[in-house]
């Protein structure tokens, strides 16, 4: 039995100008337990394409459907509800800084839920031991590490049991071994509770460690999509050098030390 998607948009069209989209007839479907990596250069729209399927930017054209329900088309109320179910890493974790980190992973239940206060504590300390974190409830964000700061976002994202975590820039600004647990921890969750993701990043490991599926973008549009596999060795020289850049490098400065 084929799954249906869990998040789905076609011929969609984003930005902040109709005139000049950020990006034009994208399409692209996530199922569930998938991990779904967006991979582009600097400027190509991976942000404004993760705001627009996350809900925080209404689409120039084209729909985005979330749980078979149309996200823009539908009341206030219900998008809330639809998104409920979807968990958010951010890029800088966007923890409070004044709350310790047990606070931070209960904000979503006890905002967004009636869960009275023993239960939201409860799970967060479970979403924290299943990430590692469990010994960190008490400090302040600013007492951890970048690493430790991640998996605590991640628990954040977690606490509602979403079927879907968005995941912007989910290892940048870690050393190579932290980011490569961060890996480990979005493996874990999808083969444990068969959440999918889908990770806006410019890291090629992680998206060779972790992806199901590569969208990568490109002048505006999708310039290649499908597996890891597949797309590194695309024909298109953008999509190419996106995967390649790091291992021309690495040669060319070698053959340098060797002349």
């Amino acid at each position: 039995m084929t799954l249906e998607p869990i998040l789905e948009c076609k011929d969609l069209s984003c930005g902040y100008d109709r005139y000049r989209p950020v990006l034009s007839s994208v399409s692209v479907a996530v199922k569930s337990g998938e991990i779904l990596t967006i991979l582009g250069g600097s400027g190509s729209g991976k942000s404004t394409l993760l705001r627009t399927l996350s809900g925080l930017l209404e689409p120039l054209s084209g729909e985005v459907k979330l749980f078979g329900s149309d996200l823009y088309a539908v009341d206030h109320q219900r998008r809330a509800e639809l998104l409920r179910h979807a968990g958010m890493l951010f890029q800088r974790e966007a923890l409070f800084g004044s709350w310790t980190v047990l606070e931070n992973v209960m904000f979503p239940a006890v905002e967004l839920t009636d869960v009275v206060e023993p239960i939201a504590r409860g799970l967060a300390r479970a979403k924290l031991a299943q990430l590692g974190v469990l010994d960190l409830a008490h400090r302040h964000p600013d007492r951890i590490s970048g690493g430790q700061r991640k998996r605590v976002a991640l628990a954040r994202a977690l606490i509602l049991d979403p079927a879907l975590v968005f995941c912007d820039e989910p290892t940048s600004g870690l050393d190579p071994v932290t980011a490569e647990l961060i890996d480990e921890k979005l493996l874990f969750i999808r083969e444990a509770f068969q959440i999918a993701v889908l990770a806006v990043t410019h890291d090629i490991a992680s998206v060779r460690r972790i992806a199901d599926r590569v969208l990568v973008l490109a002048h505006g549009e999708v310039a290649a999509s499908g597996s890891v596999a597949d797309v590194e060795n695309s024909p298109d020289p953008d999509v190419y050098a996106l995967f390649h850049r790091t291992e021309a490098g690495r040669r060319e400065g070698e053959e340098r030390i060797e002349t």
